[in-house]
């Protein structure tokens, strides 16, 4: 009988000298033409390397267009003619079972017209997205649980309410992984923070290499963006050493430890960092984009931030969130107008943004995601602002295997409830998950005694919006 030693894998990676170290070095290398067999090997063993999808997917990325605050469905895709025949009127069907004060029925102030070979309703907001509406489908139908920001925001990008669970992107990084080794697999471009924060692009239980990589767009400079990770004192070679004596301690430490997903975290987060710092002074640097395609997009934080969610994309991140600002902009409480400023920065930037990815070849890959929390009233509050509204909205989805000009759903004479072929959230998600190759019932991670998945016990794939 001879005494069995078992050695994990981190005891053999640590043996072979360079470790996640070597591997990560690289990868950084490989750009300039060193391509080995140790990047293949990195590829193999890191958490972000791709990962086979449950079936042949439609896309390979997303884009969500986060328009935080909740804008108005009844003034930008769903027209309700019912808003002008009943102006100022209060009908009792409106306040039943609502919990909301319910005001005077207001109609909108924005005129609508039918775009594209199938008639697509568009509001004078949007006039560059009309011209491609052929290339979108507008779900007229979502509904969703509770009309606050907080659990609206968390049901959006997480599947639950509460502040307990992954998000979307962190769902996705964990299922397929990334295509490029040097960029995180999830990055969240916002100007400052939502109302909830970082617990929207969060990883809650998953390992932590899966959250989402926060860049503050309010500043593009690629020296800005990386700031952080950015060491000035050391050359590459230097610094290369330095993290692979680290990642060395990092590594035996973890070794004499139970499972510690934020000391794991740790580990795989400064290598990223590393490879980040270089990769990030190309992919942020707009400067490379010729003036025509610059001028396409236009000028301004969210039109930078569609161009940069372009080229990472191009890079191969599996997702990127862009949010439309800071705080809640689209939360029009008072003047429902100020949706022509926000409709404004947005609109050429987004339909420049499927005609860049169309010239490219990227579209039919990437699945465009445009909404946010939740809708707004269909009656005032004030004299000429729109409350929250969770019961009927709109969101759009483009590209990534969704049929293209189609008006799916629909809510009530009013807009108040979603009555045709209701969309909730579960059932957005499941069907993201679904175009993106992943059956949403058998994405789940054990955690705590269970197997939780980003839809919970519910959703259904809407397949009526595949193409």
């Amino acid at each position: 009988m001879f005494e069995r030693n078992e050695i994990s894998r981190r005891q053999i990676l640590a043996s072979m000298g360079g470790g996640f170290g070597l591997l990560g070095l690289a990868g950084v290398m490989s750009d300039g033409g060193l391509v080995n067999n140790a990047l293949a090997a990195s590829e193999a063993i890191s958490p972000l390397a791709p990962k086979a999808p449950h079936f042949a997917p439609r896309a390979k990325h997303v884009i969500f267009l986060f328009m935080n605050g909740g804008p108005s469905h009844v003034d930008t895709f769903d027209p309700k003619p019912a808003l002008e025949q009943y102006a100022g009127q209060k009908p009792e069907e409106l306040a039943k079972d609502y919990q909301r004060t319910v005001g005077k029925l207001f109609p909108s102030p924005f005129k609508f017209r039918k775009y594209g070979e199938n008639g697509v309703d568009v509001s004078e907001l949007f006039p560059n997205v009309a011209g491609v509406i052929d290339d979108i489908c507008v779900i007229k139908s979502m509904h969703t649980n509770i009309p606050n920001h907080e659990p609206g925001l968390l049901i959006m990008n997480s599947g639950n309410s509460q502040p307990t669970r992954p998000s979307l992107g962190s769902w996705l990084s964990y299922g397929l992984g990334t295509e490029n080794q040097n960029l995180p697999g999830y990055v969240v471009l916002c100007p400052g923070k939502p109302v909830v924060g970082p617990q929207l692009w969060g990883n809650s239980f998953l390992p932590g290499i899966y959250q989402g990589c926060h860049i503050n767009n309010s500043n593009l400079n690629p020296q800005s963006v990386i700031q952080h990770a950015h060491n000035s004192y050391l050359p590459p070679a230097m610094q290369r050493r330095q993290l692979d004596l680290l990642q060395s301690l990092n590594r035996e430490h973890f070794e004499t430890r139970a499972a510690d997903n934020q000391l794991d975290a740790r580990i795989e987060s400064l290598e990223m960092a590393f490879r980040l710092q270089f990769a990030a002074q190309e992919v942020f640097d707009l400067n490379r984009e010729s003036q025509p395609t610059r001028e396409a997009y236009g000028s301004g934080q969210f039109a930078d931030g569609c161009l940069v969610a372009r080229r990472l994309v191009e890079r191969g991140v599996r997702m990127v969130q862009l949010y439309y600002g800071g705080g809640q902009p689209w939360d029009d409480h008072g003047d429902i107008f100020n949706h022509r400023n926000h409709a404004k920065q947005t609109d050429q930037p987004i339909a420049a943004l499927i005609n860049d990815l169309k010239s490219r070849g990227l579209f039919d890959e990437t699945l465009i995601v445009w909404g946010g929390e939740f809708g707004r009233t269909p009656w005032s509050e004030g004299q000429k602002g729109r409350d929250h509204h969770s019961r009927g909205f709109t969101m759009w989805l483009a590209g990534g295997g969704v049929k293209g000009g189609l008006a799916y759903g629909n809510t009530d004479q009013f807009g108040n409830v979603a009555v045709e072929n209701p969309v909730h959230v579960h059932d957005l998600h499941a069907t993201i998950l679904h175009l993106m190759g992943l059956d949403h019932e058998r994405l789940t991670y054990r955690y705590s005694g269970r197997d939780f998945r980003l839809t919970d016990v519910h959703g259904k794939v809407v397949k009526d919006l595949i193409a």
